[in-house]
This record gives C-alpha cells, sequence and structure tokens, in this order.
C-alpha cells in the first residue's frame, strides 16, 4: 500500500510539474502576443501613414507630366515594398520557437522513462 502512495503521489508531483510548465509558457505565450499586436499596430499605423504622404506627393509630382508614369511608378513601389514585407515576415515566422515547447519535450522525456528506454 505505501508503494501505492509512492507512485500515486510521484504520478502527481510529476503532474503538477507539467502544469506549472504550461502555465508559465502560457504566460509567455500571451506576452509575446500582446507584443506582437502592440508592435504590428503601431508600425502598420505609421506605415500607412507614411505611405499615403508620400504617395500624394509623387502623384502630385508625377502627374504634371504623365498620369500613367505616376500610376505606374506607384504601383511599382507598393509592389516592390509588399514583396520584401512578405519575405521579412516569412523569415520573421521561421525564427520564433514552437508553442510550449518545453512542456511538450517534458512530457516527451516521462513517456521515453515510463517505457522503460531511459
Amino acid at each position: 500500500m505505501a508503494s501505492l502512495r509512492a507512485l500515486g503521489d510521484t504520478a502527481l508531483h510529476a503532474l503538477q510539474s507539467r502544469l506549472t510548465l504550461f502555465s508559465v509558457e502560457f504566460q509567455e505565450e500571451r506576452l509575446r502576443l500582446v507584443q506582437l499586436v502592440i508592435w504590428l499596430t503601431a508600425a502598420i499605423f505609421t506605415g500607412v501613414m507614411a505611405l499615403a504622404f508620400a504617395s500624394l506627393a509623387l502623384a502630385f509630382w508625377l502627374w504634371q507630366s504623365s498620369p500613367l508614369l505616376a500610376v505606374t511608378v506607384l504601383a511599382g513601389v507598393y509592389l516592390l515594398a509588399f514583396g520584401i514585407i512578405a519575405i521579412a515576415f516569412k523569415r520573421y515566422l521561421a525564427r520564433q520557437p514552437r508553442p510550449f515547447d518545453a512542456t511538450i519535450q517534458e512530457l516527451e522525456r516521462d513517456r521515453t522513462c515510463i517505457r522503460g528506454q531511459s
């Protein structure tokens, strides 16, 4: 009976430590998401403002000589900017850690230990 209690206590302790780890990682992920939203909002706002004023200035300047040239130049600039942003965002996502990775690794170690493969 004592060995069953010890086994149950060990199992509950392992479960408690895994849940604690999950809770810490969840808080980190939530904080990272909030930071991402704040940075993204600031970037979008400043980018839209800069783009609007630059577009107005360029269109006004080029419209006097050739309206078609103004539209073509603006479209090219926006297409180039989109390509650069898409590539940069893809690299950013590739560098991000997998959510709850430490919890998953600990559970995998637990399964390996229970199977007796340690």
